[in-house]
C-alpha cells in the first residue's frame, strides 16, 4: 500500500461516537468521475452511520454522470446559493474532496474557510494547501476515490460499502485511471476494484454510462476537431487543440462535452504532449497530457496558474484565446529537450 498522509484517527471516533453530524460533502467546480464519485460515496457512507449529509458541488457537472446513485440529491452552489451557505454555515464537518486548495471551489472558497465546521481534506494531488483539520491524502493514489475506499476501510466499515457506494468509487477510480492504463493504477487498485464488483459494482453499466452516452453534438464537435483542430508541432512531438467560444456555440457544446477530446492528441504516434486550449468566456481553460517524462503539472503552475498530475494536468489564463495560445506556442521551443 502508498504511504498515506493520515491525521484522521480522532475523526474516525467523532464519526462513531453515535452523535448525529450535520456534514457538507464538496468537490472541486466542473466536477469530474472522481470528484463526484468520491463526494457520493461519503454521502452514502456518512448517512450509514447516521450522520445528516449533503453533497454540494460548486458548478454543474458532465451529463453522462446523472446516472450516479445520490445524483437527485446533489445540490449545486451556483443555482442554490442560498442553501448551500446555510448549510456551510451549520456544518460540524466540510469534508473537501478531490481538491487541495480552497480557490478550486471557486466562490464556495470563502465561506467553507469562515465556517466554524472542522475539514476534512481527502485528496491525490500534489501540493496541498494548508486549510484542514484532518488530512488522508497521497499523491500516489489512483484517485481520490481509492482514498475514500481506504478510509471506509481504516475505520473498520467495509461492510457498509453498499452496492450504490461501489457504484460510485468505482466510476472514480476507473475515469482517474483511464480506465486503469494510467501509471497511477497498481495492483491495489486492482484488488479493490475486485473487491468492488463483489459489493455489487455494475462495471459494464457504468463504462457505458460514461463512455458509450454522447450527445449528438459532441460526436460532431469530435469530428470537427480531428478533421480541422488538430495542429501538429513535429520538432516537438506536440499537438495543439483550441476551440473558441463561437465554436463551443456553433456545435451547442455542454458542459463535459469536450471530456477527453486533449487525449486524441496524445494517442498520435510519436506524439509526448498534447493541449486543448478552450475559450471559456470567463476564463481560458487548458487540459494537457503528456507521456513519459514530461512533467505538465510543473509546466502548469510555472505558466498558467494551474497544476493536477505529472502526466495530466490543468490551467488556465485571464487574456485572451489568441493571446493564451501565442503565449503557449512562445514557451513551448524551451521545453524542446523534455520533449524529445
Amino acid at each position: 500500500m502508498h504511504l498515506i498522509e493520515d491525521t484522521t484517527q480522532k475523526l474516525v471516533k467523532k464519526l462513531h461516537s453515535g452523535k448525529n453530524l450535520k456534514i457538507v460533502i464538496t468537490t472541486h467546480h466542473k466536477p469530474d468521475g472522481d470528484a463526484l464519485g468520491s463526494s457520493l460515496a461519503m454521502y452514502f457512507y456518512l448517512n450509514s452511520l447516521g450522520h445528516i449529509s449533503t453533497v454540494i458541488t460548486p458548478t454543474d457537472y458532465p451529463k453522462f454522470l446523472h446516472w450516479m446513485p445520490g445524483n437527485e440529491d446533489v445540490l449545486i452552489f451556483e443555482e442554490n446559493k442560498k442553501m448551500c451557505l446555510n448549510l456551510v454555515e451549520q456544518a460540524d464537518l466540510i469534508f473537501c474532496l478531490d481538491f487541495n486548495d480552497l480557490l478550486r471551489i471557486n466562490e464556495l472558497g470563502e465561506p467553507v474557510k469562515n465556517a466554524k465546521a472542522e475539514k476534512v481534506m481527502i485528496d491525490h494531488h500534489l501540493d496541498p494547501v494548508k486549510f484542514d483539520d484532518y488530512r488522508f491524502r497521497s499523491h500516489l493514489a489512483s484517485s481520490t476515490c481509492e482514498l475514500v475506499y481506504n478510509f471506509i476501510k481504516k475505520s473498520g466499515d467495509t461492510e457498509k460499502i453498499s452496492s450504490q457506494i461501489a457504484d460510485c468509487i468505482y466510476t472514480g477510480i476507473m475515469t482517474d485511471t483511464g480506465s486503469f492504463k494510467f501509471s497511477g493504477t497498481t495492483s491495489e487498485t486492482h484488488r479493490i476494484i475486485a473487491d468492488l464488483i463483489d459489493k455489487g459494482a455494475k462495471n459494464t453499466m457504468i463504462h457505458e454510462f460514461v463512455y458509450d452516452t454522447n450527445s449528438l453534438s459532441r460526436l460532431k464537435m469530435m469530428g470537427y476537431i480531428l478533421y480541422h483542430k488538430i495542429e501538429i508541432i513535429p520538432e516537438l512531438k506536440t499537438v495543439l487543440i483550441s476551440l473558441s467560444k463561437e465554436e463551443l456555440a456553433e456545435y451547442n457544446i455542454k458542459t463535459g462535452d469536450t471530456e477527453g477530446f486533449v487525449n486524441y492528441g496524445l494517442s498520435i504516434e510519436g506524439i509526448k504532449l498534447s493541449v486543448l486550449i478552450i475559450d471559456r468566456t470567463r476564463l481560458v481553460k487548458i487540459s494537457f497530457r503528456s507521456k513519459g517524462d514530461f512533467a505538465c503539472n510543473e509546466f502548469a503552475k510555472k505558466h498558467f496558474e494551474g497544476g493536477g498530475h505529472k502526466n495530466a494536468a490543468g490551467g488556465q489564463s485571464s487574456t485572451t484565446l489568441e493571446e493564451t495560445i501565442k503565449k503557449f506556442r512562445e514557451i513551448i521551443p524551451l521545453y524542446k529537450k523534455q520533449l524529445q
